[in-house]
């Protein structure tokens, strides 16, 4: 048996495909069935890894009276929030509205028109503790339907009045921001940092890489040491936590606990990318190999794990195997010390990863203990060395050697399953980290891999017009691209063109930005709609600001304006930058903290722009010397050049202020411009990063 989603490509939506509910996919067929038949639709949206997703799907979605009495009620759809991330921001606006929270699965019920009147997220089968059961949701609602239609309309009428203001930008009037909003950002971020485990904001706990980020600039424009403890705690404590992979690397979603112990077991692709440039600036900031490791380690994961065969990368790892969260990832005592005993030299590895003999941890709903064990680590590495009389180093090939035997073991085991879709804007966020992890840590591997994903997103991810798509697997690419594929991709391009110097993907970014100013910039109000000017099959077209577990396209896009506008020398990309923050000035003044990455952008626009264009043989020694103590150096606000016998031509066309710097293929120099000025003129690396970095 199985319904309509067996003809897609989504692993969310296939998961439902047998689903006894006759569940459509998001389109015509569904709207005009409920009208035909006078029924309301029950949309549900979730994603492959979502947990309480899953839990949902056992109770009701695979229960044959649950299932009746929805299709009875209901015109049912299916959507795959990743897959569809504009309709999932308009109903989870919705489910705001009506009850002041949100989450997934999330499930609205709306007229044919599209007009919601009922929305929440997880619903069990039957109303439990004052929660409201799926059946008696369906008798209520079908109730009310027959016998009293208008009331519902009217409701479904009110709510879809007040959808535009979810994403209506506040008048700005004049209005701009500047170092006020970054400072008032990190006094917001401050009062919430919790000093005992690190991280922010009590439990549950997101990793907000975005907000470490920011905090880094904080430290490096200001001086101010608290800003840098903050974010070098958080990251030690995010790494040595059950948060961390320690067996096969890589991070989970978020803790559901203040010490980073429990996660929810499940990995996404944008976490691992996003963590990745976290922990590298972090290792520029403080040359501490350990943030180093960990990037590297985060990358191993991905590369291994997340990567397409032809060179993309996988969206997600499921928390879910055999039907229990996290099953994959724990340990009992006796299988541990089986396997990490052998030829360790009686090193305690349980104890060095705090294992218990009835497991080390409650489970998040029962909360009984499970009697098993999430390896975290509670001492420095350093501190267990010096405990155990041996040289650090040796410490941790010793466990490099026990890790690799317990990663074999455990991969006879059932795994998750695996989302296996390939999105353009989290394949844009790990181009980027891809990227500067091969500047930053001097890897070669890195870049050709970031370049291998470009080219699968130019090859595959294009429809026959030459649009950017959103969505590829199992060899069909679909879904228009919308504003967060076209801002990931240009920050993606940007970070690539500084590790590698190829001017195509700089015109590529060029280009790439264009076609979004085009078909998503609003005229009116400013700022990016999610969906393009052609895309209307939504009751509103909606817009995001807010920095959550991503940062908002609109965010991304004024750093990559900013960029842009350095890179090229133009002033254009400059002035839409202007337009973007006076547009949002009021959103962000209301609440600087949580439009980090945004107040990033800021902080870059608000610095003085320093150039620096190296003119050179690109294979030379000299050149190599230059370009490494560029790339190594932490400058957010730097942007550089190389100019080749390669590639002079072309980086004339893209960057004027470029053209008149004399070329010396016999001797490399570093031409130091500032405002596109460019009066300075070094051979010698320590003068040009003294004018450069101060």
């Amino acid at each position: 048996m199985h319904n309509r989603l067996i003809h897609e490509k989504s692993p969310y939506l296939l998961q439902h495909a047998h689903n006894p509910v006759d569940w459509f996919p998001w389109g015509d067929d569904a709207f005009n069935k409920a009208r035909s038949e006078n029924k309301p639709v029950f949309l549900s949206v979730g994603y492959a890894t979502c947990h309480w997703c899953h839990v949902m799907e056992r109770e009701s979605f695979e229960d044959s009276e649950a299932a009746a009495a929805l299709n009875g009620a209901f015109v049912c759809i299916k959507v795959d929030r990743e897959e569809r991330p504009d309709i999932d921001a308009v109903f989870m606006a919705a489910c705001h509205m009506m009850n002041g929270t949100g989450g997934w699965p999330l499930n609205v019920v709306m007229t044919a028109d599209k007009k919601p009147f009922f929305a929440g997220t997880y619903l069990p089968k039957r109303s439990r503790f004052g929660r409201l059961g799926l059946m008696e949701l369906c008798r209520q609602i079908q109730s009310l339907w027959r016998n009293d239609p208008q009331r519902v309309l009217d409701a479904a009428d009110g709510v879809a009045g007040q959808l535009d203001r979810a994403f209506a930008i506040a008048s700005s009037s004049g209005q701009q921001i500047g170092l006020t909003q970054l400072d008032q950002a990190f006094d917001q971020i401050s009062r919430g940092y919790d000093s005992r485990h690190g991280g922010f904001d009590g439990s549950p706990k997101f990793p907000t890489p975005h907000r470490l980020v920011f905090l880094l600039r904080n430290h490096h424009r200001t001086g101010n040491v608290h800003a840098l403890e903050m974010v070098t705690h958080t990251l030690t404590a995010m790494r040595h936590g059950g948060l961390w992979d320690h067996v096969g690397f890589g991070f989970h979603r978020y803790a559901t606990d203040a010490s980073w112990l429990l996660p929810h077991f499940e990995k996404m692709l944008y976490d691992q990318a996003l963590l990745a440039i976290a922990y590298l600036e972090a290792y520029q900031i403080t040359r501490n190999s350990f943030f180093a490791q960990t990037a590297e380690e985060i990358f191993t994961y991905v590369l291994r794990d997340m990567v397409h065969p032809q060179g993309g990368f996988f969206t997600a790892e499921d928390a879910d195997s055999e039907g229990e969260e996290g099953k994959f990832y724990v340990w009992y005592m006796a299988e541990f010390k089986e396997v990490a005993a052998i030829g360790t030299d009686g090193i305690p590895w349980h104890d060095i990863f705090n294992l218990q003999n009835g497991g080390n941890f409650a489970d998040e709903a029962s909360r009984q203990q499970s009697g098993t064990n999430i390896l975290h680590l509670t001492r420095a590495w350093q501190q267990w060395a010096d405990n155990l009389q041996m040289p650090a180093p040796s410490l941790a090939e010793q466990w490099d050697i026990v890790r690799q035997r317990l990663f074999n073991r455990r991969r006879e085991r059932v795994a998750p399953l695996k989302d296996d879709k390939v999105l353009t804007d989290w394949n844009g966020l790990m181009i980027a980290a891809l990227a500067l992890g091969a500047r930053v840590l001097g890897s070669e591997t890195y870049a050709v891999e970031a370049e291998k994903a470009v080219n699968f997103l130019q090859t595959r991810l294009m429809d026959s017009h030459g649009r950017l798509l959103h969505r590829y697997r199992d060899g069909q690419a679909a879904i228009p691209a919308q504003a967060g594929d076209y801002a990931f991709l240009i920050m993606g391009l940007i970070e690539l063109y500084r590790t590698t110097f190829r001017t195509d993907l700089l015109e590529y970014a060029i280009e790439t930005q264009k076609e979004l100013d085009v078909c998503f910039w609003d005229p009116a109000q400013g700022g990016y709609f999610l969906t393009a000017d052609n895309e209307n099959e939504l009751p509103v077209r909606p817009k995001e600001l807010y920095d959550g577990a991503m940062p908002s396209a609109n965010s991304v896009a004024l750093s990559n304006l900013i960029l842009l506008a350095r890179l090229t020398g133009k002033h254009t990309w400059e002035e839409r930058a202007d337009l973007l923050t006076r547009s949002f000035a009021s959103s962000v003044s209301s609440q600087p903290a949580a439009f980090t990455h945004f107040l990033n952008g800021l902080d870059l626009a608000l610095q003085p722009g320093k150039e620096v264009v190296v003119t050179g043989a690109a294979a030379a020694p000299d050149t190599q010397a230059i370009l490494k103590a560029l790339q190594t150096a932490y400058a957010p606000h730097l942007v550089a050049h190389l100019k080749s016998d390669q590639n002079a031509d072309r980086l004339s066309t893209l960057a004027g202020f470029t053209e008149a710097l004399p070329y010396n293929s016999g001797q490399a120099t570093a031409h130091i411009c500032t405002g596109f000025n460019c009066k300075n003129s070094t051979t010698d690396i320590d003068i040009m990063l003294k004018h450069l970095l101060g």
